[in-house]
């Protein structure tokens, strides 16, 4: 019977935990490589028929999330992603206020106090074959 010399010992165990090491970063390259990210989030949006939006009314649809204003000239569509940091914006009964940092628009998504710089993004509508209203985010 052979016994194992102290630098016999160690040089196996060097070997082993460089191994082990190298089969840990193996599996962890081949996770990194194997990453499947999520979908990209839906463009379009079938809100339902246009019925659903009676004249003269504001309709908030957080799945867009987007305020539908349906007038008597047509249906349109405001995004309620802030601006300025990308929040979401409130609705008031004068307009829309951002809660991150108090931006403030009113019914057309004009600005009317800063920090945000730029109207509330309009989306564009359409009505399909079916007579729903499809909502798209650009």
């Amino acid at each position: 019977m052979s016994t194992i010399t102290r630098r016999n010992f160690l040089d196996l165990t060097t070997r082993g935990l460089l191994g082990l090491a190298g089969l840990l970063g193996l599996a962890g390259m081949i996770r990194f490589l194997s990453y499947e990210p999520d979908p990209p989030p839906p463009k379009q949006f079938d809100i339902g028929p246009a019925s659903n939006y009676p004249p003269e009314s504001h309709t908030v649809v957080a799945d867009i999330p987007a305020v539908i204003i349906s007038t008597q000239s047509g249906v349109t569509a405001l995004s309620l992603v802030c601006p300025h940091l990308g929040c979401t914006v409130e609705v008031k009964p004068t307009g829309f206020a951002c809660p991150c940092h108090g931006s403030r628009f009113d019914l057309e998504g004009n600005v009317t106090k800063s920090p945000a710089n730029s109207p509330l993004q309009p989306l564009r509508v359409e009505q399909n074959a079916d007579g729903n209203l499809i909502v798209y985010k650009e």
